[in-house]
Parts: C-alpha cells; sequence; structure tokens
C-alpha cells in the first residue's frame, strides 16, 4: 500500500512502525472480556509509566515468555529467584518496584477472582458498555478522566499497584472501555460499532 492510499490514522501513531500500526489497526479500542489479556494489559500499563508504549509494544514477547504467559497463579507465586532472573532478563524493563508490583498484582487479581472476574469489576463501572467518544484532535482526549480515577482507587483497595489514573485511562483505551480514536481515524466508526454491539460481563 503507498503513502498515498494509506488509511488515516490516530497521530499518534506515526508512519515509521509497522508493528505499531498493526497495534492501532487491530488492538487499540477493541472491547473484549479476556481475563487474561485484561491482567497482561494492565500490568504492561504499569511497565509503560515513564516510557513509550512503543517500546513495550516491542517488547512484549518477551514480556510474555519471562511473565509465564501472564499467568497469575504462576506470577503469584514467584520467589526472590524469580525476580533476580527477571532483573537480569534484557528482554524486559528491568525495574525492581514493577516487577515487585507485578507479583502484588497477580496476587490482587487472585483474591480479585474468589469473587468475581476481573472482567466484570472493570466493565461494572460502565454498566457492561463502553463509552463511544466523538474527538476531533489529540487535544481533545484527557490524560485521566473521573471515571479512570474511581477505577484505580478501587483496584488499590483490591490491593493493585501501578494502577493511577492516567495509567489506568491509558489500559482504558486500548482494552476499548472507551473509544478515542479520533473521527477522522479509518478505526473510529470500525470500534464504534464494536463497541455498541458489545455488552460487557457484570458481577
Amino acid at each position: 500500500m503507498t503513502a498515498a492510499s494509506s488509511p488515516v490514522r490516530c497521530p499518534w501513531v506515526g508512519i515509521a512502525d509497522a508493528e505499531y500500526q498493526r497495534y492501532h489497526d487491530e488492538e487499540w479500542g477493541v472491547p473484549h472480556a479476556d481475563d487474561r489479556l485484561l491482567f497482561e494489559k494492565l500490568v504492561l500499563e504499569g511497565f509503560q509509566s515513564g516510557l513509550s508504549w512503543l517500546t513495550i509494544l516491542r517488547k512484549r514477547p518477551s514480556f510474555r515468555a519471562a511473565f509465564d504467559d501472564f499467568d497469575a497463579a504462576a506470577i503469584a507465586r514467584y520467589t526472590d529467584a524469580d525476580k533476580a532472573r527477571l532483573m537480569a532478563d534484557v528482554g524486559i524493563v528491568r525495574n525492581r518496584l514493577k516487577i515487585e508490583a507485578t507479583i502484588d498484582n497477580a496476587r490482587a487479581y487472585l483474591q480479585l477472582r474468589e469473587r468475581t472476574t476481573l472482567a466484570a469489576f472493570l466493565w461494572n463501572f460502565l454498566d457492561g458498555r463502553p463509552i463511544v467518544h466523538q474527538r476531533r484532535a489529540m487535544n481533545e482526549v484527557p490524560p485521566a478522566t473521573e471515571l479512570s480515577k474511581a477505577i484505580s482507587k478501587a483496584l488499590k483497595r483490591e490491593g493493585f499497584r501501578f494502577v493511577g489514573p492516567t495509567t489506568l485511562y491509558a489500559f482504558m483505551q486500548s482494552s476499548g472501555f472507551v473509544n478515542d480514536h479520533l473521527v477522522g481515524c479509518h478505526r473510529h466508526a470500525a470500534c464504534a460499532d464494536l463497541q455498541r454491539a458489545f455488552q460487557g460481563p457484570r458481577p
């Protein structure tokens, strides 16, 4: 496909990285209720704090290998030896606080699962229905919202870490809880159709 015929995308994608374009076109803004994938994205958004998402995206295969494909039960059993292994893994972001937070988050996830699913817990804040925005420019997209603040507080009460309001809003955008594709982007309408048809699980 030539540059002239390339679809219009959100400005944050840029034009240089094919994997970033694929992520934007196939994943970002698509609603789902897959607990493992939601847990993975929540962890990776925490690792992204202070970095670019493209950095995390490129390292995602290594993260999956290092963290047992984000199997929370396996991660919850990690020992000091596992922490040392992860700190020595050049394929991931070697941040001790974030590694330890991931282990704590896996334990919090498992405790939450004794009552409900992570998907049901999160989607309940939206009554199971994604929010379709009509944003026309990047300066209309906030770094956080009252809803992301509320979910952040709720997750922290459950024992999750590195889930601040800005991290949560990025998670909500990427996981389809909200549609923040700009209206001029070729994915806005497609994601809006998916989101209007989607009914998230409830507790």
